[in-house]
């Protein structure tokens, strides 16, 4: 390594520093511990408060902030993406100034790769593991095996397609977890982050051509791998490129001579293989074994049923295509949830179909309907009876009305879920 840098590389490590220590944010890292999580609440706080000021009094694009929620690419997240990165550019620039003497920052970029490092690391650890366990992307089910393809935007297209494929989503999860692997020893961590910038290249390909609303935080893991990739060009140029011998690499590498540093790294390390991969492990295997053990609740059996008959205070509603008042294609899926067609707006929608949450009581023989699961609003509680292994009669009152279902169970098979392979194909399917 070059003991003295340019100008250009004493900036750029000065608002990389800075920024992705504010992105990365390690201190962070202690939520992982039992306990302790309550010492980054003045952290997110403060993040806050500084977004939420520089979007009123700076660029003044929103009138309200979203929140991150189950997208990743709010409102919230892009000032905050555009407010540190200006905060990035003229904290560099102040400590380019004043500390315009210094010849290079050694130890300081010892300590930014490994954070990057184990930053990366944990993000493949636990993207990873979810998916060896095919967790991510579940296999499309009942519901949405009926839903019209068109229906689907393009996020829950991807995300039913990685889903299908348990083969596929757990080669996936390999990768990722291999990246990981090589990340954590400071002897391959050069090929991990060769690794990683492949697979987080993929994924953010992925989440920008379908549309999916992690775009941000994707777009950080491929600058975090290309950052550590960039270290060692060099060494990866005289090796893949122009057939030369590569010099051996010391970035990673520190002199620890006191006990007391040698027995932290340890404890440390021991930290992060059991929050980060022992414990995500076991729970992603207790998460895959319910799965497993996922039935229908006795006596109601799961599966597609016909709306036989559908009829509110003794007036029978005929099937009418878009009537707003009758269910269609009713569905029960194994476990608690269900849909239907239907354009009542007392239920959940999502593409195209109203979804519910069901808990049977078998001993007083009745169903209660919920928004979603046992802990959502409860919707409405109807009362069943089974004349015969495929029918279900369910009478009771729904928003003011006394309403009376006969539903008849379907035998309707969904090729998608033959999951289907073939070695020899003598045409195209």
């Amino acid at each position: 390594m070059n003991t003295s840098w340019s100008f250009t590389q004493k900036f750029l490590f000065r608002f990389f520093f800075i920024y992705l220590m504010i992105s990365i944010a390690p201190w962070t890292w202690l939520e992982n511990i039992p306990y302790v999580a309550e010492v980054t609440v003045p952290w997110y706080w403060l993040q806050d408060q500084l977004v939420q000021f520089a979007n009123r009094f700076i660029f003044k694009v929103y009138k309200e902030l979203v929140p991150l929620n189950g997208s990743g690419d709010t409102s919230w997240a892009w000032t905050h993406l555009w407010f540190f990165t200006l905060f990035s550019l003229i904290a560099a620039a102040i400590w380019s100034l004043v500390d315009r003497n210094k010849s290079a920052y050694p130890r300081w970029n010892y300590l930014l790769v490994t954070v990057v490092r184990y930053q990366v690391a944990m993000t493949c650890f636990g993207y990873g593991i979810i998916k060896i366990f095919a967790l991510q992307m579940i296999f499309p089910s009942l519901s949405q095996l009926a839903t019209p393809l068109g229906e689907y935007l393009p996020m829950r297209f991807s995300w039913m397609f990685i889903g299908y494929s348990t083969p596929y989503q757990v080669f996936s999860g390999v990768a990722e977890v291999f990246a990981g692997l090589l990340l954590f020893n400071r002897k391959t961590v050069t090929l991990g982050a060769m690794v990683s910038l492949a697979v987080f290249t993929n994924v953010m390909a992925m989440n920008y051509s379908y549309d999916i609303p992690v775009k941000l935080f994707s777009t950080h893991l491929v600058v975090m791998s290309l950052f550590l990739v960039l270290q060692e060009y060099k060494r990866i140029l005289s090796f893949f490129v122009f057939n030369q011998t590569a010099p051996i690499s010391s970035l990673y590498e520190i002199t620890i001579t006191k006990k007391w540093q040698r027995v932290t790294r340890y404890v440390l390390k021991g930290l992060f293989v059991i929050l980060i991969i022992i414990v995500p492990t076991y729970f992603n295997y207790q998460r895959y074994v319910d799965m497993q053990n996922t039935s229908d609740q006795k006596p109601i059996r799961s599966g597609i049923y016909d709306v036989a008959d559908f009829v509110i205070n003794k007036d029978t509603i005929p099937a009418i295509v878009g009537d707003s008042t009758r269910w269609t294609q009713f569905i029960l899926q194994p476990g608690i949830t269900g849909s239907m067609i239907s354009s009542d707006t007392l239920f959940r929608k999502a593409y195209g179909r109203s979804y519910f949450g069901y808990f049977v009581d078998s001993t007083q023989q009745q169903i209660e309907f919920r928004w979603a699961g046992k802990q959502s609003d409860s919707l409405f509680t109807l009362k069943y009876s089974i004349p015969d292994s495929g029918t279900i009669l369910l009478r009771g009152p729904v928003k003011g009305d006394t309403v009376f279902v006969r539903l008849k169970r379907t035998n309707k098979q969904y090729r998608l879920a033959e999951k289907q392979f073939h070695w020899r194909s003598e045409y195209n399917r």
